[in-house]
């Protein structure tokens, strides 16, 4: 019976998605762009497979999505049946789909050795996928994220517990904290966290996640949480104990900051920021069981993760400048900025790549002009001064090394008084960079 609940895991999303687990193409394919499958891509004790999505066109050093499926699914069924692919043709970036062979096609989320950093099990070799795409594709390592539904939800979770030097944010569809479905007896199915029946406190659910890597102290991977309220295979108080477990593993309070419905029957709440990228972002939704994400649910995930600023041709025929090909070199200078402005009545948030493009840095400095009327209320990964007009931000204690063709991400949030516009040029440790 436990076998067959874990099997029923991904049903309903199945049900869904409309799709059959052989359908390799997606709703609106790239014109040449299609999914292949990778072998030899590196460590990988439990025999996971491999495929991969990439765009016919791609800015330089693009962003990198892990697209986890759930119970009885797979690599290509999770491709055909969500909505990831057909935004990275919009978006310009790479999705890697990977698939579990184990019986019931279910991520071991359960055992010591997938719970802890470098492991023995499901997660390095979903890493050695990332490790082999970020030295092939020269994708960005800031810029690297992880989503799955179900059991791939809880995979999401697992990952960004033990490699949080990986990943920068993680989306789960209707998942479990991290640990939660650890056993000890041999069975990858934990019957009291699938029924909500395992309540810890914020602080114990946060240990759990901090033990993965013991000594670890760098930066730690936003959260973006979704389940549905009449969810019975992953009941719902799972939803609230993600909650705790990664508002205190980011340092921030369980009171949310936001509380909105951006659409009807979800409700939304955001920690630590009422920003669109905020620290931790949960989503509930109303009358829905175990079937996400559903239509508009990816891209969603996609704005949580800053991947939203178009960066190929609109299939629509409007303009957008096309992204250079990965061949073409980086421009003159010593350093390359990306700067990408969500704005709403008199706020806006800054999502900020800097690229160094000259020599090894040990610390550094960016310099920018804010436009008058933008005051920043607080920022994450720099620290910011002054507030307004001429603005240095300084690296923090774990990203002020850069090197040669290394990237970081920082942000900031701000009020304005009308012109929610970009600074017009940059400079890093004094010398201009080139803004991509």
């Amino acid at each position: 019976m436990k076998r067959l609940a874990h099997a029923l895991l991904a049903v309903t999303v199945a049900a869904a998605a409309l799709v059959t687990a052989t359908t390799l193409l997606p709703a609106t394919p790239a014109a040449a762009a299609s999914l292949q499958e990778v072998t030899g891509f590196g460590t990988n004790p439990t025999g996971l497979r491999m495929h991969l999505y990439v765009p016919d066109r791609l800015p330089s050093n693009p962003a990198l999505l892990v697209a986890v499926h759930y119970c009885t699914g797979s690599g290509p069924a999770f491709y055909s049946g969500t909505q990831f692919a057909s935004l990275a043709d919009r978006y310009g970036y790479i999705v890697i789909y990977p698939s579990a062979t184990r019986s019931g096609n279910c991520f071991d989320v359960s055992s010591a050795g997938a719970l802890r950093h470098d492991g023995n099990s499901d997660p390095v070799g979903i890493v050695s996928m990332v490790r082999y795409v970020q030295e092939r594709y020269r994708t960005d390592p800031a810029r690297t994220f992880v989503t799955g539904a179900s059991s791939g939800a809880m995979m999401t979770n697992v990952l960004l517990g033990d490699y949080p030097d990986v990943f920068r944010a993680g989306s789960a569809f209707m998942g479990v904290p991290f640990g939660c479905f650890a056993t000890t007896d041999g069975s990858s199915w934990n019957s009291a966290c699938a029924n909500g029946q395992i309540t810890k406190t914020a602080q114990a659910w946060g240990d759990l996640v901090r033990a993965a890597y013991p000594g670890y102290s760098g930066a730690r991977p936003r959260m973006q949480v979704w389940h549905g309220d009449q969810d019975a295979t992953l009941r719902y108080p799972n939803f609230a104990e993600e909650i705790k477990q990664w508002t205190n593993v980011l340092g921030v309070s369980q009171t949310p900051v936001l509380t909105d419905s951006p659409q009807s029957g979800w409700t939304r709440t955001r920690y630590g920021s009422a920003a669109t990228q905020a620290p931790v972002e949960a989503i509930s939704v109303a009358g829905v069981g175990h079937s996400l994400p559903t239509s508009g649910m990816a891209e969603r995930t996609i704005s949580f993760f800053g991947l939203d600023t178009p960066t190929v041709p609109d299939p629509s025929g409007s303009a957008t400048t096309p992204p250079p090909s990965p061949t073409t070199p980086p421009p003159a200078g010593n350093c390359r900025v990306g700067y990408a402005v969500n704005a709403w009545n008199t706020g806006l948030t800054a999502s900020i790549t800097i690229t160094n493009t000259g020599p090894a840095l040990t610390s550094w400095s960016l310099g920018f002009t804010l436009p008058a009327g933008q005051v920043i209320t607080s920022g994450w990964n720099a620290t910011y001064a002054p507030s307004s007009g001429a603005v240095t931000a300084r690296n923090v204690s774990y990203n002020g090394a850069l090197a040669t063709g290394a990237s970081t991400s920082i942000g900031l949030q701000a009020t304005h008084t009308g012109d929610s516009g970009k600074p017009a040029a940059f400079t890093l440790n004094g010398v201009a960079c080139a803004i991509a």
